[in-house]
């Protein structure tokens, strides 16, 4: 199972719970120990994850931090851990100090929900005042999970890290800088901006006019440049949509044929029982139906290009039709119950794996 299905299927689990977590510990056990374990980290092994790591600090004795994460014996980053509910930012200062007596070139500052981390960019072992990367899971990025790719045990690189971090602090440090501009423009911008074209002296009432030019036209380019990529979105998503219907299983053209298609129980109970067994795997949002006069078809992303299973409960006989073969054509097998659904859940990940 890939990092990104592990991680929503960690975003279902915490906003299913938090609002019963209602100690820091209960944050550690239920959010934090699962998101160690989809790193690939054992957390049952205190070679890999090791819980309470005394850092004690000068004269202060028995300072502890929540984890230390070893790979290959080596410490490569801590963890130190909030409720939930408080700021991720909050207590930086205590993860500073335990990362200057540390041996490890990352910290990480978390509530659970978002997890901060922090290398030593500016000065050598001591830790810098802000993250180079989050990643919130309650809003995941793909950009975000592919950088944390780089924190996995299998794929734990240090120089690859450490090559991409400073370039994701000033990025992310330029980013933030040009939405306050665009939010509230400074002086300096409208003066680089309004100079390029016009000669005379920028007196105080004119600087307000032209801040106020300067917002309405940065955010109408950037209004403008999203519209363009929305319609240019619709045009393909257009463009598939005919495709789906051209691939669609040939029926009788009869202007009556959605009033007769009628749901049964079965064939919904049916789908709950395959919705619970991809529900291993993808959130249970992807997972779609369409029901059509010649069977009860199952999708992914309500795609009907992209079918899982289909049921076919219009006769005395049951069958379910798989894919797992990767071709066009399914392969039908006969059902004695509903029950027996269980019985192709390797086919239907496998299926699920094709696409």
């Amino acid at each position: 199972m890939d990092l990104k299905i592990k991680l929503e299927q960690l975003q279902q689990k915490v906003s299913g719970l938090k609002d019963q977590i209602s100690t820091e510990e209960a944050t550690k056990n239920a959010f934090v120990m699962p998101f160690i374990q989809i790193l690939g980290y054992d957390i049952f092994n205190p070679t890999e994850v090791v819980p309470e790591h005394v850092c004690d600090i000068g004269t202060k004795k028995g300072e502890k931090v929540d984890y230390v994460i070893k790979n290959n014996d080596e410490p490569i980053f801590i963890i130190e851990c909030k409720h939930w509910k408080e700021s991720a930012d909050a207590h930086n200062s205590q993860l500073h100090r335990y990362y200057h007596v540390s041996k490890t070139r990352f910290g990480v500052l978390t509530n659970g929900i978002i997890y901060n981390f922090y290398t030593d960019l500016e000065k050598p072992n001591i830790m810098d005042e802000k993250p180079f990367f989050t990643i919130n899971i309650e809003d995941l990025k793909d950009s975000s999970i592919k950088i944390l790719e780089s924190f996995t045990k299998k794929d734990y690189n240090l120089e690859s890290i450490l090559d991409s971090a400073e370039a994701l602090k000033y990025i992310k440090a330029i980013r933030k800088e040009f939405e306050k501009e665009i939010e509230t423009p400074s002086d300096e911008i409208v003066k680089l901006l309004v100079s390029r074209f016009f000669e005379k002296p920028i007196t105080a009432n004119r600087m307000i006019s032209f801040k106020e030019y300067t917002k309405k036209a940065l955010t109408t380019s950037i209004n403008e440049s999203i519209s363009f990529r929305l319609k240019s979105a619709l045009n393909i998503n257009e463009q598939i949509e005919k495709q789906d219907d051209d691939v669609k299983s040939a029926q009788p053209i009869d202007e009556n044929n959605e009033s007769k298609i009628v749901t049964t129980e079965e064939e919904l109970e049916g789908f709950q029982i395959v919705k619970a067994i991809m529900r291993e795997r993808i959130p249970a949002t992807r997972i779609a139906y369409r029901d059509t006069l010649s069977y009860f078809g199952i999708l992914l992303d309500d795609n009907n290009r992209k079918p899982l299973c289909r049921l076919h409960f219009n006769t005395a006989n049951k069958y379910i039709e798989t894919f797992h073969n990767g071709k066009d054509a399914g392969e039908k097998v006969l059902l004695s119950d509903l029950d027996d659904i269980y019985k192709f859940r390797e086919e239907l990940h496998k299926t699920l794996e094709n696409y």
